[in-house]
């Protein structure tokens, strides 16, 4: 089970609002905590945020955990005369999810208005009628009457609007349910990571933090790498669980444990760095699972950066991911959490140099 601040983080980051190039709440957020623990932090021009923990070392390598900050939501792309809304999606989206589900628009001042996306009820629709609308067919309804009042109330062109979904504890707290678990568990995780090492002395510069705009192409990770130039590199994500049918032989079980990601649509993990992760989580005593994917991480950007870096995943699996019910399994957090503590414990020189030499 998760204590109260691991649950605080999950709860009050997945609560926060940030699509791809809107991450300012989020960034805000981390921003905070790194100044309450009294640490340094660097940010790209494009709005990464990374913490740094300095080494004592002389001239010591460079060790970057990344979480990225966005989730997938809409933006406003046209007001239409009677007040509904047209949007546009900003990252992928299912839309079997969407229509009839409630959302938020941030609109001029910051603030927040609650609205619905239009469903038509199944009596009145045609069979020439599709039944899947695409998103750019969607009608957002905030009670306006007209265009004006829509502009009155502070919508604007390229307002940011995303499914609200409350966090929620399931089974006794077992498992967890809200929007936006992609990815803000990696961020939970980078902070909670920072309080278990606050006195822990590291033989490498740690940088731990958030990306921007991930879900539509990795941009934030491909600047931040450059801007950290780091030896190693962690990338925490949450993977698509493939369970609900019941079938254990498909990758990704809630309660399976860390993900082992050895290759997806963006990287294949390098075999040695791997099977330190796995010996990792085997000496932890917790459980992990080999996952691919035919999607992608911010570890296909920041494994490019330069002339290479050392790179892995740390996911865990939500079920209904890209949706504002995802779920996820405390314990697969826990796992990830010890499994990851105890490869930056393990980690110095010595290792960085044998796997380095292990690749040429």
């Amino acid at each position: 089970m998760l204590n109260d601040t691991q649950k605080k983080y999950l709860r009050e980051l997945t609560q926060l609002n940030g699509i791809a190039g809107q991450e300012n709440e989020v960034a805000r957020y981390l921003k905070n905590e790194f100044d309450t623990r009294r640490l340094t932090y660097v940010t790209d021009n494009l709005g990464s945020i990374f913490a740094l923990k300095k080494s004592k070392m002389t001239n010591p390598f460079k060790v970057m955990v990344a979480g990225h900050m966005d989730e997938v939501g809409l933006i406003v792309i046209e007001i239409l005369e009677h007040g509904l809304i047209k949007g546009h999606a900003v990252g992928g989206l299912n839309t079997l999810a969407l229509t009839s589900q409630r959302v938020l628009l941030r609109t001029k001042s910051g603030s927040y208005i609650q609205g619905t996306i239009d469903a038509t009820p199944p009596h009145l629709l045609k069979d020439t009628e599709q039944k899947v609308p695409e998103v750019k067919n969607l009608l957002f309804d905030f009670g306006f009457s007209s265009k004006q009042d829509a502009l009155d109330a502070g919508v604007y062109i390229g307002a940011m609007m995303v499914v609200w979904g409350p966090f929620v504890e399931l089974n006794g707290g077992r498992r967890l349910m809200s929007k936006a678990f992609d990815n803000r568990y990696g961020l939970a995780l980078g902070l909670d990571l920072l309080d278990e090492l606050n006195d822990v002395e590291l033989p490498f510069d740690l940088y731990i933090g958030g990306t921007v705009q991930e879900e539509v192409g990795l941009r934030g990770a491909t600047t931040a790498a450059h801007m950290i130039s780091p030896d190693v590199a962690i990338v925490l994500d949450c993977s698509p669980a493939r369970d609900s049918s019941g079938d254990k032989t498909q990758w990704g079980q809630l309660g399976g444990g860390v993900l082992l990601r050895y290759i997806d649509g963006s990287m294949i993990a390098y075999k040695p760095f791997l099977d330190f992760q796995a010996s990792c989580a085997l000496e932890a005593g917790v459980k992990s699972q080999y996952f691919d994917s035919p999607g992608g991480t911010d570890a296909g950007a920041i494994h490019r950066n330069k002339d290479g870096v050392l790179t892995l995943t740390h996911c865990i699996c939500a079920r209904s991911i890209h949706t504002n019910s995802s779920i996820i399994d405390v314990e697969d957090y826990s796992a990830a959490k010890k499994t990851l503590l105890l490869m930056l414990q393990k980690c110095d020189r010595s290792l960085i140099d044998t796997l380095m030499v292990a690749r040429r």
